[in-house]
């Protein structure tokens, strides 16, 4: 008979690569879920201090030293973007499961060998697109499939927020989301609406963006772009086209979707905690609350990813579908530097 799954989970040893602001959150969640060993890695003296006092865990400066101390049933990578892929394959090549904050990377670069030696490995890697497990999100992704309002014309996602909020009490030039070397810029950071406008839609054919510097911030990437998706057809009609705005400028925070179908229309939005549902051949509007508190998608992909790591589940977001948002990121980013369409296969 097998143990219960808290006995189970409590037997689990997990390294969180990075103690920033969703290294820690991770912490916290892992704890509270019942793991039962857990440490933490970061070259930042005072990360390491903070998660240590706060968290009591085993806090080391380096990846390498944590693997050292005890190889971990899993490892979560929450370093800088440039990080991810480098120490995905360490900790795999260790026999760990993997979780890897999204963006997978900031290039395709080994992410196919990533991907092989993960599989002959038979280790789980799971990317961190925790939009996934929002309530709203899911709830538009039944109806759309269940063909709700129809085939699907357009949808417009949005996402804006000031950067300098995003993570309180740290300087914002720090964070990797302002920093080139580091992987950031906002088409990176706020891929979170690519991989879920993807997982509602499918593979696009077509990439266009426009992506610049607008504001005073002190970055040296974008801070605001638009992306353009055009996704298959069928018939005489061409396929559904997709506009995701994004920006680390707006002064309150903003993170919607619409979606336009044949038979009526859905729109989501962050603060609501609803979907609303307009069905043309009744001509009103339908409202479906849902319970939400921000620390619940976290909480639930963490579950998840231990689910993974036991073997109970196969990851919902795993290497092809954070490789596949990270194609569509980089072509967008291409297609804002070439201003030109971007055709992916």
């Amino acid at each position: 008979m097998s143990a219960p799954a808290d006995a189970r989970v409590a037997g689990l040893s997990v390294v969180v690569a990075g103690a920033g602001s969703i290294g820690r959150r991770h912490l916290r969640n892992l704890r509270d879920l019942g793991v039962g060993r857990l440490a933490a890695c970061d070259p930042d003296p005072a990360r390491r201090k903070a998660v240590a006092d706060e968290l009591g865990v085993a806090a080391l400066a380096g990846l390498d030293e944590a693997l050292d101390a005890g190889p971990p049933d899993a490892v979560l990578v929450c370093s800088p973007p440039v990080s991810h892929v480098s120490q995905a394959l360490r900790a795999v090549d260790r026999g760990a499961h993997v979780f890897v904050e999204k963006p997978l990377a900031h290039s395709l670069a080994g992410v196919e060998e990533l991907a092989a030696r993960a599989r002959a490995a038979a280790r789980a890697v799971q990317v961190g697109y925790n939009l996934r497990f929002h309530p709203g999100i899911r709830q538009l992704k039944g109806l759309v499939d269940a063909g709700a309002v129809g085939r699907v014309l357009w949808l417009h996602g949005e996402f804006g927020f000031d950067l300098r909020e995003w993570r309180p009490g740290r300087d914002y030039r720090t964070n990797y989301s302002a920093r080139a070397d580091l992987g950031g810029g906002i088409i990176l950071d706020a891929s979170h609406e690519i991989d879920y406008v993807l997982w509602l839609l499918g593979q696009p054919t077509e990439v266009v963006c426009m992506a610049g510097k607008v504001s005073g911030l002190e970055m040296d990437v974008a801070d605001c772009a638009t992306v353009l998706l055009r996704f298959p057809g069928g018939g005489p009609a061409d396929g559904p086209q997709a506009d995701i705005h994004m920006d680390c400028v707006q002064r309150v925070r903003r993170r919607a979707c619409r979606i336009a179908g044949t038979e009526g229309t859905l729109v989501w939005d962050y603060d609501a905690r609803e979907i609303q549902v307009f069905r043309a051949a009744r001509k009103q509007w339908e409202r479906l609350p849902y319970r939400f508190e921000e620390n619940d998608m976290y909480v639930a992909e963490l579950r998840h990813f231990l689910d993974c790591v036991l073997g109970r589940a196969t990851p919902l977001v795993g290497l092809d579908e954070g490789r596949r948002a990270l194609a569509v990121a980089l072509a967008a980013q291409t297609a804002a530097r070439e201003r030109r369409v971007e055709r992916l296969a």
